[in-house]
């Protein structure tokens, strides 16, 4: 597996490397934010870790303009900051961050938050292999969501989440079960998480993010008529 990690504090980073090669992984580090995005234009890795604060391109502007791209829109980004206040996480959660942590934090837990995506990512969620409601189609095997007969570009973590809330219909999700299942989470982590993240899922899909309704003080739920 090959992690591009985009941060400015060097020694931060090659402790970062270091660990993660330890685990088996290649990392590739770059030192600023516009060196950063060329480097994962380029290596195409299979996860990104982005600095929030970093030099020539802060780490929002990077992941938007992976998110814009075809060919990285669904490379998962863990988003790392020095900043803690709940906008921050928001901003990075709307810009298409699958995964936010604070600094500072322990290696232990950055590498649980890897293995985390990386079962999302090699474990696809068990649906029949295409979904149908309404406008909205969800062909599992292709990785690929229709609203309308036009493609709607997912991350990885909100492909899954619809994925979920779409196999099971009608049925309430509590956040905690859809941090479980969908994040590989305790019950005791941070439920805006899913939140923000079912915010961007509706913005993303228009008409047919009206069927995902809230279940106030629990959580969500795929309304279909």
């Amino acid at each position: 597996m090959k992690v591009v990690i985009v941060e400015d504090e060097k020694d931060l980073a090659e402790l970062l490397a270091f660990n993660l090669q330890k685990e088996g992984w290649q990392t590739i580090v770059a030192l600023d934010g516009r060196s950063g995005l060329d480097t994962i234009l380029a290596e195409l890795p299979d996860l990104v870790i982005l600095d929030l604060m970093l030099p020539e391109l802060t780490g929002i502007e990077v992941c938007k303009q992976l998110r814009r791209q075809e060919k990285t829109a669904t490379i998962p980004v863990i988003m790392v900051t020095a900043k803690g206040e709940e906008i921050d996480r928001v901003v990075g959660f709307e810009v298409g961050a699958d995964d936010y942590l604070v600094k500072p934090f322990s290696t232990r837990e950055l590498l649980l938050r890897i293995k985390a995506i990386l079962r999302r990512t090699a474990s696809p969620v068990e649906t029949e292999k295409t979904i149908r409601h309404g406008a909205l189609v969800i062909d599992e095997e292709r990785h690929l969501v229709t609203v309308h007969d036009a493609e709607v570009t997912l991350t990885l973590t909100e492909f899954k989440l619809l994925a979920i809330l779409a196999m099971r219909p009608g049925r309430m999700q509590s956040r905690e079960r859809l941090l479980q299942d969908v994040w590989g989470y305790s019950s005791d982590a941070d439920t805006r998480t899913v939140d923000t993240h079912i915010t961007r899922l509706r913005s993303k899909l228009g008409e047919a993010g009206e069927m995902i309704r809230t279940v106030r003080g629990y959580g969500y739920k795929l309304e279909i008529a």
